[in-house]
């Protein structure tokens, strides 16, 4: 599967932005797919990730009641809905995406080119 993330950009804190990530390829509704940052200077971790149902969804606890992530099959597309952002979300968020669970960046195989947050204060 492949993965092109895009929506990112300046939004001062407070404020909400969705991200999107469109894939392409025939088995993408039955992949699990994941958000993930990366601030500079800083390791990759894990934001969201969701079933290949959408019926259940995992959240870091950094952004647990403030993110939300969700899945339209019919257009191949992850959304990851961000609101009450503060300064420490700005990052490049990725996509990804595996066959099955998992949480870890290692885990994941297949990843988009990332979008840009930047939220000022």
């Amino acid at each position: 599967v492949q993965l092109q993330a895009f929506g990112g950009g300046l939004v001062q804190a407070g404020g909400s932005l969705r991200l999107s990530c469109a894939a392409s390829g025939r088995t993408f509704s039955s992949y699990f797919m994941g958000w993930f940052r990366q601030a500079p200077g800083k390791e990759r971790e894990f934001v969201a990730a969701i079933s290949w149902s959408g019926s259940n969804t995992y959240y870091a606890d950094s952004v647990e009641g403030r993110f939300t992530i969700s899945r339209n099959k019919a257009k191949n597309t992850v959304y990851l809905q961000m609101s009450s952002l503060k300064p420490e979300d700005t990052a490049v968020y990725y996509c990804a995406a595996r066959p099955d669970y998992g949480l870890g960046p290692a885990e994941f195989g297949s990843w988009g080119q990332g979008t840009l947050v930047t939220v000022s204060s």
